[in-house]
């Protein structure tokens, strides 16, 4: 069998993992403990992060009429590519909290949401939120209002409504009398 045939299914594989893709993050790996691996692909897993190291050639193939084509520059020693297709920040933001623990994981650069980002930029998309998170703030913010409302209502119930139906009956009875007492001045 011929080389090119050998490496084609792992071009296709490449090309099918980043298909889509929200972001793709590079990293070298060189000098992470077996159990410090185990730990970054686990939290990467759980989030939902593919992750696999594969040789830089077979990444170029990959990318080229690609958003990652910019990536090409980074491609030399080893690499690993962290993809992920439904958040767009949970590769930068778990790699970076790992990269503070593990000093010798390197981040080399990466494509979120279409945009070749460096390492400071990276960085800068690891401070935002999860989706989840985000939701989680606006349903909050949706319920605050609400919340309040209701809290006004129930202690309206429990002092008997006393207050409200008290003030509405006054103010109905005098606005007739003095509207009677308008209408004859007139005419």
């Amino acid at each position: 069998m011929a080389k090119v045939e050998l490496k084609q299914p792992v071009v296709e594989e490449i090309s099918a993992a980043i298909d889509g893709a929200q972001s793709a993050i590079l990293v070298d790996y060189r000098g992470l403990t077996v159990q410090q691996d185990t730990e970054l692909r686990k939290k990467l897993r759980e989030a939902g992060v593919s992750y696999k190291v594969y040789k830089n050639t077979m990444m170029r193939f990959a990318f080229k009429g690609t958003d990652l084509e910019g990536l090409d520059d980074l491609l030399n020693g080893p690499s690993a590519l962290a993809v992920s297709k439904d958040d767009a920040t949970a590769p930068a933001r778990i790699l970076c909290e790992f990269a503070k623990g593990a000093d010798k994981l390197e981040i080399k650069g990466g494509v979120v949401e279409g945009k070749v980002c460096d390492v400071n930029e990276l960085v800068e998309v690891a401070k935002v939120p999860s989706r989840e998170e985000l939701l989680g703030r606006l349903f909050g913010s949706w319920q605050s209002p609400i919340a309040s409302f209701a809290r006004v209502i129930k202690q309206i119930a429990e002092k008997g409504g006393e207050a409200a139906p008290a003030e509405t009956a006054e103010a109905p009875a005098e606005a007739p009398a003095e509207a009677a007492a308008e209408a004859p001045a007139e005419a």
